[in-house]
């Protein structure tokens, strides 16, 4: 396992995170805490060390259930997790976003209570949740600045959206200074905002990393979702239209040089290529699959150690997305787009809004 640094924070995280969302919810699957603590523990011995979490997940389970899969090995973890949303005050309807909170007083409880539940008295990384950019005011970023001198927290971060929107919040952490990541939608169908944050993040010169989710487009690139699956109503990618994976389908084919067992220097999968394309970027820091089991673990984690992309693979594939991998359907997402207004978008160039999930 690779690593790499945080901005020039001093954190360092593995290349191949773990996306704690997949434990204290049933969204990905049910599983019990003793298998999703499990989970979390296969993941550090596979050398998976980001551990990334927030406390919205499950409400406050995922948090506890790393807490517990790290007792005693709290030395070897690179441990993230997120605030802003009130679940205290407010219940969960469905998948619905809940509101949110960036007083200065319920963002110090929150904080505290993710160090109780996380059993620890610090966090490498802590994120803004899906934040609105006019949310984070001077007061915000000087609470945030104190806990990083205090020592309670290593290195700050803005998770985002993606119904929320997302190009303002993404550029105010590149730019605002002290944002050391910013966490985003990202991969080889979905390139934007990624794209847009990396060129920002070149084009200031900033110390900012970008933090890659979503990495196999729900299920896409890992070929999790084929056209024999069956998503039932509670699995979270149940929420792509039909047309979308469709699509997708046909994408999929028009890469399938990225995996090639007869490489100079190996093999890769489709989905180790699919967490290699993003790395090919330096501002990316780490990339954080959504592990389900043993076996995504272990083929995902080693994707850290596979060949690299060529110069030619990189741009053999961005000419494909600048054809839109010679697809022309509709892709039944259009509908579901949204963004802040939609005007940070138009202003950005972009030619698609943010996809609402």
């Amino acid at each position: 396992m690779q690593h790499r640094e945080l901005g020039n924070s001093g954190v360092e995280v593995s290349e191949i995170g773990f996306g704690a969302w997949v434990v204290g919810t049933d969204w990905w699957g049910d599983r019990s805490d003793e298998q999703a603590i499990g989970m979390v523990e296969d993941a550090l011995d596979a050398g998976v060390t980001y551990v990334d979490t927030g406390d919205v997940y499950g409400h406050g389970d995922s948090e506890a259930i790393v807490g517990r899969a790290i007792d005693g090995r709290r030395d070897e973890v690179t441990l993230a997790t997120k605030i802003g949303y009130d679940f205290y005050n407010n219940p969960q309807a469905g998948h619905g976003e809940l509101p949110k909170e960036l007083d200065r007083d319920y963002l110090e409880t929150a904080f505290e209570r993710s160090l109780d539940r996380l059993d620890t008295d610090y966090v490498d990384l802590l994120q803004l949740h899906n934040a609105n950019v006019d949310d984070v005011t001077p007061e915000v970023r000087d609470l945030l600045a104190e806990w990083k001198a205090d020592g309670r927290v290593r290195a700050l971060g803005w998770a985002l959206g993606p119904s929320i929107g997302w190009i303002a919040e993404g550029d105010a952490a590149v730019e605002y200074g002290e944002f050391d990541a910013v966490q985003t939608v990202f991969n080889l169908f979905e390139q934007q905002p990624g794209r847009h944050f990396v060129e920002r993040i070149r084009a200031t010169d900033s110390d900012t990393s970008v933090i890659a989710r979503v990495p196999h487009s729900s299920g896409l690139l890992n070929e999790q979702v084929t056209p024999d699956t069956v998503l039932e109503d509670g699995d979270h990618r149940s929420h792509r239209p039909k047309e979308w994976y469709e699509t997708g389908w046909e994408k999929l084919e028009a890469i399938r040089f990225l995996e090639d067992p007869n490489h100079a220097e190996g093999t890769r999968t489709m989905a180790q290529a699919a967490i290699r394309w993003l790395l090919t970027h330096d501002e990316v820091a780490s990339v954080t699959p959504t592990f389900r089991d043993g076996d995504d673990l272990a083929a995902w984690s080693a994707a850290s150690d596979v060949p690299p992309l060529s110069e030619a693979e990189y741009a053999r594939v961005d000419d494909l997305y600048a054809r839109n991998f010679d697809t022309d359907r509709d892709d039944g997402m259009d509908a579901l787009r949204t963004s802040v207004a939609g005007d940070d978008i138009e202003e950005a160039g972009l030619d698609k809004r943010a996809a609402s999930y």
